[in-house]
Protein backbone atom coordinates (compact mmCIF):
# COMPACT_ATOMS: atom_id res chain seq x y z
CA UNK A 1 0.00 0.00 0.00
CA UNK A 2 1.53 2.90 -1.18
CA UNK A 3 0.45 5.59 1.89
CA UNK A 4 3.40 8.23 0.35
CA UNK A 5 0.76 8.72 -2.80
CA UNK A 6 -2.25 10.22 -0.27
CA UNK A 7 -4.24 7.73 -1.10
CA UNK A 8 -6.20 6.86 2.19
CA UNK A 9 -7.35 9.67 4.65
CA UNK A 10 -5.48 10.71 7.39
CA UNK A 11 -8.31 8.59 9.75
CA UNK A 12 -8.29 5.62 7.08
CA UNK A 13 -3.99 5.29 7.24
CA UNK A 14 -4.37 5.47 11.44
CA UNK A 15 -6.70 2.21 11.39
CA UNK A 16 -4.17 0.67 9.09
CA UNK A 17 -1.74 1.20 11.69
CA UNK A 18 -3.42 0.52 14.61
CA UNK A 19 -5.08 -3.03 12.95
CA UNK A 20 -1.40 -4.32 11.73
CA UNK A 21 -1.07 -7.37 13.37
CA UNK A 22 2.45 -7.37 11.54
CA UNK A 23 3.26 -4.61 13.80
CA UNK A 24 2.34 -5.72 17.16
CA UNK A 25 4.01 -9.04 16.44
CA UNK A 26 7.42 -7.15 15.68
CA UNK A 27 6.69 -5.04 18.65
CA UNK A 28 6.14 -7.65 20.83
CA UNK A 29 9.40 -9.38 19.22
CA UNK A 30 11.40 -6.55 20.60
CA UNK A 31 10.39 -6.55 23.56
CA UNK A 32 11.28 -10.40 24.07
CA UNK A 33 14.70 -9.50 22.70
CA UNK A 34 14.77 -6.48 25.45
CA UNK A 35 13.78 -7.75 28.29
CA UNK A 36 17.17 -8.45 29.88
CA UNK A 37 20.90 -7.67 28.67
CA UNK A 38 22.18 -4.75 27.64
CA UNK A 39 25.47 -5.91 25.23
CA UNK A 40 25.16 -4.80 21.94
CA UNK A 41 24.31 -8.05 20.49
CA UNK A 42 24.92 -11.82 20.59
CA UNK A 43 28.45 -11.63 19.15
CA UNK A 44 29.63 -8.46 20.90
CA UNK A 45 29.83 -8.81 25.04
CA UNK A 46 30.56 -4.98 25.04
CA UNK A 47 27.69 -2.97 26.29
CA UNK A 48 28.37 0.08 23.82
CA UNK A 49 26.76 3.47 24.46
CA UNK A 50 25.34 4.20 21.24
CA UNK A 51 23.26 1.42 21.19
CA UNK A 52 22.12 1.32 24.53
CA UNK A 53 20.98 4.96 23.79
CA UNK A 54 18.94 3.53 21.15
CA UNK A 55 17.22 0.79 22.83
CA UNK A 56 16.88 2.10 27.05
CA UNK A 57 13.72 3.46 26.71
CA UNK A 58 12.31 0.13 25.82
CA UNK A 59 14.53 -1.61 28.35
CA UNK A 60 14.03 0.57 31.33
CA UNK A 61 9.57 -0.55 30.60
CA UNK A 62 10.28 -4.59 30.52
CA UNK A 63 14.18 -4.72 31.57
CA UNK A 64 16.00 -4.82 35.10
CA UNK A 65 15.74 -0.94 36.03
CA UNK A 66 18.53 -1.45 38.38
CA UNK A 67 20.98 -3.33 35.99
CA UNK A 68 19.97 0.03 33.21
CA UNK A 69 21.15 2.67 35.77
CA UNK A 70 24.38 0.64 36.90
CA UNK A 71 25.29 0.59 33.43
CA UNK A 72 24.71 4.15 33.09
CA UNK A 73 26.40 5.28 36.50
CA UNK A 74 29.43 2.85 34.43
CA UNK A 75 29.98 5.28 31.79
CA UNK A 76 30.40 8.02 34.37
CA UNK A 77 33.27 5.87 36.57
CA UNK A 78 35.13 5.73 33.10
CA UNK A 79 34.31 9.20 32.26
CA UNK A 80 38.02 10.83 31.36
CA UNK A 81 39.87 13.67 33.23
CA UNK A 82 38.63 16.28 30.50
CA UNK A 83 35.14 14.98 30.53
CA UNK A 84 35.50 11.84 27.26
CA UNK A 85 33.02 9.50 27.32
CA UNK A 86 34.30 5.46 26.63
CA UNK A 87 32.40 3.58 23.85
CA UNK A 88 31.90 0.55 26.01
CA UNK A 89 32.61 -1.71 29.01
CA UNK A 90 33.02 -5.60 29.41
CA UNK A 91 34.13 -7.85 31.59
CA UNK A 92 37.85 -7.90 31.80
CA UNK A 93 37.67 -11.76 30.89
CA UNK A 94 35.39 -11.13 27.67
CA UNK A 95 37.47 -9.30 26.30
CA UNK A 96 38.35 -10.16 22.59
CA UNK A 97 39.00 -7.15 20.34
CA UNK A 98 42.31 -4.95 20.02
CA UNK A 99 41.22 -2.04 21.79
CA UNK A 100 43.56 -0.31 23.68
CA UNK A 101 41.36 -1.08 27.05
CA UNK A 102 41.31 1.76 29.88
CA UNK A 103 40.73 0.10 33.41
CA UNK A 104 38.46 2.11 35.98
CA UNK A 105 40.01 1.14 40.24
CA UNK A 106 36.70 0.87 41.35
CA UNK A 107 35.75 -1.28 38.61
CA UNK A 108 38.75 -3.76 38.45
CA UNK A 109 37.06 -6.71 36.77
CA UNK A 110 35.85 -4.20 33.74
CA UNK A 111 37.54 -2.33 30.99
CA UNK A 112 36.43 0.35 28.99
CA UNK A 113 37.13 1.88 24.79
CA UNK A 114 36.99 4.31 23.01
CA UNK A 115 36.83 4.43 19.36
CA UNK A 116 38.47 7.63 18.72
CA UNK A 117 37.62 8.41 15.03
CA UNK A 118 34.28 8.66 16.04
CA UNK A 119 32.86 12.13 18.24
CA UNK A 120 29.46 10.75 18.88
CA UNK A 121 29.61 9.11 22.66
CA UNK A 122 29.26 11.93 24.62
CA UNK A 123 25.91 13.12 22.74
CA UNK A 124 24.82 9.29 23.14
CA UNK A 125 24.97 9.24 26.84
CA UNK A 126 23.73 12.28 26.90
CA UNK A 127 20.70 11.22 25.00
CA UNK A 128 20.63 7.82 26.85
CA UNK A 129 20.44 9.28 30.52
CA UNK A 130 17.12 11.68 28.97
CA UNK A 131 15.40 8.69 27.96
CA UNK A 132 16.18 6.46 30.71
CA UNK A 133 14.93 9.54 33.55
CA UNK A 134 11.96 10.12 31.03
CA UNK A 135 11.06 6.27 30.79
CA UNK A 136 11.37 5.88 34.74
CA UNK A 137 10.88 9.35 36.66
CA UNK A 138 13.93 8.38 38.26
CA UNK A 139 14.44 11.99 38.59
CA UNK A 140 17.07 11.31 42.11
CA UNK A 141 19.83 9.99 39.13
CA UNK A 142 20.24 13.80 37.68
CA UNK A 143 21.68 14.81 41.03
CA UNK A 144 23.09 11.09 42.08
CA UNK A 145 27.20 11.68 42.57
CA UNK A 146 29.72 9.81 40.73
CA UNK A 147 32.68 10.72 42.73
CA UNK A 148 32.67 14.24 43.64
CA UNK A 149 30.52 15.11 40.85
CA UNK A 150 26.58 14.86 40.08
CA UNK A 151 25.55 13.11 36.89
CA UNK A 152 23.94 16.80 35.36
CA UNK A 153 27.46 17.98 36.14
CA UNK A 154 29.06 15.30 34.50
CA UNK A 155 27.19 15.47 31.82
CA UNK A 156 28.23 19.21 31.07
CA UNK A 157 31.65 17.57 31.43
CA UNK A 158 30.98 15.39 28.01
CA UNK A 159 29.64 17.90 26.28
CA UNK A 160 32.22 20.51 26.92
CA UNK A 161 34.57 17.83 25.90
CA UNK A 162 33.28 17.78 22.52
CA UNK A 163 33.37 21.95 22.34
CA UNK A 164 36.86 21.87 23.51
CA UNK A 165 38.40 18.58 21.52
CA UNK A 166 36.38 18.26 18.26
CA UNK A 167 34.75 21.31 17.88
CA UNK A 168 35.96 23.51 14.29
CA UNK A 169 35.23 26.74 14.92
CA UNK A 170 35.40 28.45 11.25
CA UNK A 171 32.40 26.28 10.73
CA UNK A 172 30.67 26.36 14.16
CA UNK A 173 30.81 22.32 13.97
CA UNK A 174 31.83 19.22 15.63
CA UNK A 175 34.63 17.24 13.20
CA UNK A 176 35.31 13.57 13.67
CA UNK A 177 37.88 11.41 11.39
CA UNK A 178 36.48 10.41 8.07
CA UNK A 179 33.88 7.54 8.40
CA UNK A 180 31.12 6.17 6.38
CA UNK A 181 28.00 8.20 7.16
CA UNK A 182 27.47 7.16 10.77
CA UNK A 183 30.06 4.50 10.99
CA UNK A 184 33.45 4.40 13.48
CA UNK A 185 35.71 3.12 10.88
CA UNK A 186 38.38 4.97 8.74
CA UNK A 187 40.07 4.29 6.11
CA UNK A 188 43.37 4.53 6.72
CA UNK A 189 43.79 1.07 8.96
CA UNK A 190 42.75 -2.23 8.69
CA UNK A 191 41.03 -1.84 12.25
CA UNK A 192 40.51 1.45 11.75
CA UNK A 193 38.98 3.03 14.58
CA UNK A 194 41.90 4.94 16.43
CA UNK A 195 42.59 8.41 15.61
CA UNK A 196 46.26 9.30 14.63
CA UNK A 197 48.49 10.91 12.20
CA UNK A 198 47.21 8.94 9.35
CA UNK A 199 43.84 10.13 10.30
CA UNK A 200 41.92 13.00 8.03
CA UNK A 201 39.55 14.96 10.56
CA UNK A 202 36.13 15.87 8.63
CA UNK A 203 32.74 17.15 9.71
CA UNK A 204 29.91 15.23 8.50
CA UNK A 205 25.89 15.61 9.76
CA UNK A 206 25.55 12.33 11.16
CA UNK A 207 27.98 13.80 14.76
CA UNK A 208 26.06 17.25 14.60
CA UNK A 209 22.95 15.52 14.03
CA UNK A 210 23.30 13.73 17.23
CA UNK A 211 25.01 16.56 18.85
CA UNK A 212 21.74 18.75 18.24
CA UNK A 213 19.67 15.87 20.08
CA UNK A 214 22.40 15.82 23.26
CA UNK A 215 21.87 19.67 23.30
CA UNK A 216 17.98 19.35 23.08
CA UNK A 217 18.19 16.47 26.08
CA UNK A 218 20.02 18.03 27.99
CA UNK A 219 17.99 21.32 28.18
CA UNK A 220 15.35 18.79 29.12
CA UNK A 221 17.45 17.50 31.85
CA UNK A 222 18.54 21.04 33.26
CA UNK A 223 14.61 21.94 33.32
CA UNK A 224 13.94 18.50 35.18
CA UNK A 225 16.66 19.58 37.75
CA UNK A 226 15.27 23.71 38.21
CA UNK A 227 18.30 24.68 36.09
CA UNK A 228 19.80 27.48 33.63
CA UNK A 229 18.96 26.33 29.98
CA UNK A 230 19.88 29.83 28.25
CA UNK A 231 24.08 28.64 27.21
CA UNK A 232 22.76 25.42 25.90
CA UNK A 233 19.71 26.53 24.07
CA UNK A 234 22.23 29.02 22.24
CA UNK A 235 24.51 26.20 20.84
CA UNK A 236 21.50 24.10 19.55
CA UNK A 237 20.12 26.82 18.04
CA UNK A 238 23.98 28.11 16.70
CA UNK A 239 24.43 24.66 15.78
CA UNK A 240 21.78 24.27 13.27
CA UNK A 241 22.34 27.61 12.09
CA UNK A 242 25.84 26.26 11.08
CA UNK A 243 24.26 23.03 10.21
CA UNK A 244 22.42 24.43 7.27
CA UNK A 245 25.06 27.04 6.31
CA UNK A 246 27.60 24.54 5.62
CA UNK A 247 26.16 20.76 5.76
CA UNK A 248 22.90 21.32 3.27
CA UNK A 249 23.68 21.11 -0.28
CA UNK A 250 21.34 23.49 -1.89
CA UNK A 251 21.64 22.51 -4.99
CA UNK A 252 21.47 18.64 -4.87
CA UNK A 253 18.93 18.81 -1.82
CA UNK A 254 20.85 16.56 0.30
CA UNK A 255 23.63 16.39 3.26
CA UNK A 256 27.47 16.70 1.84
CA UNK A 257 29.01 13.73 2.91
CA UNK A 258 32.33 15.47 4.28
CA UNK A 259 34.10 18.71 4.76
CA UNK A 260 37.37 18.19 4.92
CA UNK A 261 39.73 19.97 7.49
CA UNK A 262 43.38 20.11 6.74
CA UNK A 263 44.87 17.35 5.55
CA UNK A 264 42.05 17.15 2.71
CA UNK A 265 40.36 13.60 1.58
CA UNK A 266 41.40 10.39 1.48
CA UNK A 267 39.90 9.32 -1.26
CA UNK A 268 40.83 9.27 -4.90
CA UNK A 269 40.30 12.55 -6.68
CA UNK A 270 38.05 10.28 -9.26
CA UNK A 271 35.43 9.55 -6.55
CA UNK A 272 32.28 11.82 -6.48
CA UNK A 273 31.95 11.85 -2.66
CA UNK A 274 29.26 14.88 -3.22
CA UNK A 275 26.82 12.55 -5.13
CA UNK A 276 26.54 9.97 -2.42
CA UNK A 277 23.65 10.16 -0.38
CA UNK A 278 24.20 9.31 3.61
CA UNK A 279 20.67 7.33 4.53
CA UNK A 280 21.79 7.40 8.52
CA UNK A 281 22.83 10.65 8.97
CA UNK A 282 19.98 12.33 7.22
CA UNK A 283 17.71 10.14 9.36
CA UNK A 284 19.08 12.07 12.28
CA UNK A 285 18.83 14.86 11.12
CA UNK A 286 15.19 14.38 10.45
CA UNK A 287 15.02 13.67 14.09
CA UNK A 288 16.98 16.58 14.75
CA UNK A 289 14.69 19.38 13.09
CA UNK A 290 17.30 20.21 10.28
CA UNK A 291 15.17 19.84 7.46
CA UNK A 292 11.48 21.20 6.67
CA UNK A 293 8.66 18.60 6.03
CA UNK A 294 9.14 19.26 2.24
CA UNK A 295 12.89 18.41 2.69
CA UNK A 296 12.25 15.17 4.90
CA UNK A 297 9.60 14.33 1.96
CA UNK A 298 12.26 14.66 -0.80
CA UNK A 299 15.24 13.15 1.10
CA UNK A 300 12.88 9.62 1.68
CA UNK A 301 11.99 9.71 -1.86
CA UNK A 302 15.61 9.75 -2.66
CA UNK A 303 16.04 7.30 -0.14
CA UNK A 304 13.44 4.96 -2.14
CA UNK A 305 15.44 5.47 -5.36
CA UNK A 306 18.46 4.53 -3.87
CA UNK A 307 16.91 1.08 -2.40
CA UNK A 308 15.35 0.09 -6.32
CA UNK A 309 18.97 1.55 -7.74
CA UNK A 310 21.09 -0.81 -4.76
CA UNK A 311 18.08 -3.18 -5.31
CA UNK A 312 17.88 -3.51 -2.05
CA UNK A 313 15.05 -4.31 0.50
CA UNK A 314 14.85 -1.17 2.68
CA UNK A 315 15.95 2.40 3.70
CA UNK A 316 18.09 0.64 6.16
CA UNK A 317 20.84 1.06 2.87
CA UNK A 318 23.33 3.14 4.89
CA UNK A 319 24.25 4.96 1.67
CA UNK A 320 24.32 5.14 -2.38
CA UNK A 321 25.87 4.69 -4.55
CA UNK A 322 28.70 3.00 -2.99
CA UNK A 323 32.56 3.90 -2.07
CA UNK A 324 34.70 1.51 -3.79
CA UNK A 325 38.49 2.55 -3.23
CA UNK A 326 40.86 0.17 -3.89
CA UNK A 327 43.55 1.93 -1.82
CA UNK A 328 41.41 1.62 1.14
CA UNK A 329 43.41 -0.24 3.94
CA UNK A 330 40.06 -0.72 4.96
CA UNK A 331 37.76 -3.61 3.33
CA UNK A 332 34.81 -1.47 4.17
CA UNK A 333 35.55 0.98 1.50
CA UNK A 334 36.38 -1.59 -1.54
CA UNK A 335 34.06 -3.96 -0.72
CA UNK A 336 30.55 -3.87 -1.95
CA UNK A 337 27.36 -3.80 0.17
CA UNK A 338 29.39 -4.77 3.01
CA UNK A 339 28.77 -3.45 6.90
CA UNK A 340 28.51 0.13 6.60
CA UNK A 341 29.35 -0.01 2.98
CA UNK A 342 25.67 -0.35 1.65
CA UNK A 343 24.89 -3.21 4.06
CA UNK A 344 20.79 -2.82 5.03
CA UNK A 345 20.73 -1.56 8.62
CA UNK A 346 17.18 -1.95 10.77
CA UNK A 347 18.76 -0.50 13.26
CA UNK A 348 19.37 3.08 11.12
CA UNK A 349 16.32 1.99 9.20
CA UNK A 350 13.88 2.52 12.15
CA UNK A 351 14.94 5.76 12.89
CA UNK A 352 14.24 7.18 9.30
CA UNK A 353 10.79 6.00 9.90
CA UNK A 354 11.19 7.65 13.00
CA UNK A 355 12.45 10.90 11.20
CA UNK A 356 9.48 10.85 9.06
CA UNK A 357 7.16 10.85 11.81
CA UNK A 358 9.17 13.68 13.25
CA UNK A 359 9.01 15.33 10.57
CA UNK A 360 4.60 14.88 10.17
CA UNK A 361 4.98 12.26 7.66
CA UNK A 362 3.39 9.42 8.85
CA UNK A 363 1.77 8.01 5.45
CA UNK A 364 5.67 7.86 4.54
CA UNK A 365 6.62 6.78 8.18
CA UNK A 366 4.66 3.38 8.00
CA UNK A 367 5.61 2.94 4.07
CA UNK A 368 9.56 2.86 5.01
CA UNK A 369 9.00 0.56 8.37
CA UNK A 370 7.02 -2.41 6.53
CA UNK A 371 9.81 -4.18 4.50
CA UNK A 372 12.10 -3.71 7.67
CA UNK A 373 8.79 -5.36 9.76
CA UNK A 374 8.73 -7.97 7.41
CA UNK A 375 12.71 -8.63 6.98
CA UNK A 376 12.41 -9.37 10.63
CA UNK A 377 9.89 -11.87 10.40
CA UNK A 378 11.35 -13.31 7.85
CA UNK A 379 14.51 -14.07 9.52
CA UNK A 380 12.99 -14.37 12.78
CA UNK A 381 14.67 -11.80 14.55
CA UNK A 382 16.51 -8.76 15.00
CA UNK A 383 19.81 -9.04 12.73
CA UNK A 384 22.47 -6.66 12.49
CA UNK A 385 22.91 -5.98 8.97
CA UNK A 386 21.75 -7.68 5.36
CA UNK A 387 22.75 -7.84 1.96
CA UNK A 388 20.90 -6.50 -0.95
CA UNK A 389 18.78 -9.85 -0.81
CA UNK A 390 17.75 -9.81 2.18
CA UNK A 391 20.52 -12.23 3.57
CA UNK A 392 21.42 -11.46 7.26
CA UNK A 393 24.95 -10.48 8.71
CA UNK A 394 26.47 -10.13 11.70
CA UNK A 395 24.60 -10.56 15.28
CA UNK A 396 22.00 -12.35 15.29
CA UNK A 397 20.29 -10.78 17.76
CA UNK A 398 20.97 -6.86 17.58
CA UNK A 399 19.54 -4.91 20.18
CA UNK A 400 19.59 -1.45 18.73
CA UNK A 401 17.57 -2.62 16.50
CA UNK A 402 15.02 -3.73 18.17
CA UNK A 403 14.56 -0.64 20.24
CA UNK A 404 14.95 1.72 17.29
CA UNK A 405 12.04 -0.61 15.42
CA UNK A 406 10.08 -1.31 18.30
CA UNK A 407 10.16 2.65 19.00
CA UNK A 408 9.42 3.57 14.99
CA UNK A 409 6.46 1.16 15.99
CA UNK A 410 5.23 2.75 18.92
CA UNK A 411 5.50 6.37 17.10
CA UNK A 412 3.31 5.40 14.72
CA UNK A 413 0.86 4.21 16.95
CA UNK A 414 1.18 7.21 19.05
CA UNK A 415 -0.33 9.13 15.93
CA UNK A 416 -2.40 7.01 15.01
CA UNK A 417 -4.20 6.98 18.37
CA UNK A 418 -4.14 10.57 18.20
CA UNK A 419 -5.77 10.61 14.61
CA UNK A 420 -8.40 7.89 16.09
CA UNK A 421 -10.01 9.62 18.65
CA UNK A 422 -9.62 13.36 17.89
Amino acid sequence: MQYGQNLYSMTQLSQSILNDERLRVCHARSYGVLKSGLNAGTIYPEVWIRDLATFIEISSVVGDRAEIRGALRNFFDFQQPGGAIIDGFTLREASNAPYEYIVSEKYPELVGHKNTVASDQESSLVTAVRKYVQATKDDTFIEELIGEKSVIDRLADALEWVYRERWNTPHGLAWNATTLDWGDIQPEHSWGVVLDQNSHPAISIYTNAMLSLALTDYVWLLERSGRETSKWEDRKAALREATRKHLWDDVRGKFKPHIYLGKGSPFPPELDEDEIFYHGGTAVAMLAGFLTTDEAKASYEWMKRNVRKAQARTVGLTLWPLYDVPSSAQPNYHTPFTYQNGGDWPWFGGRVSQGLIAAGLPDEAYESLLPIVEMVETHNGFYEWHSPDGTPHGAATFRGAAGVVGRAIEQLWDWASSKSFS
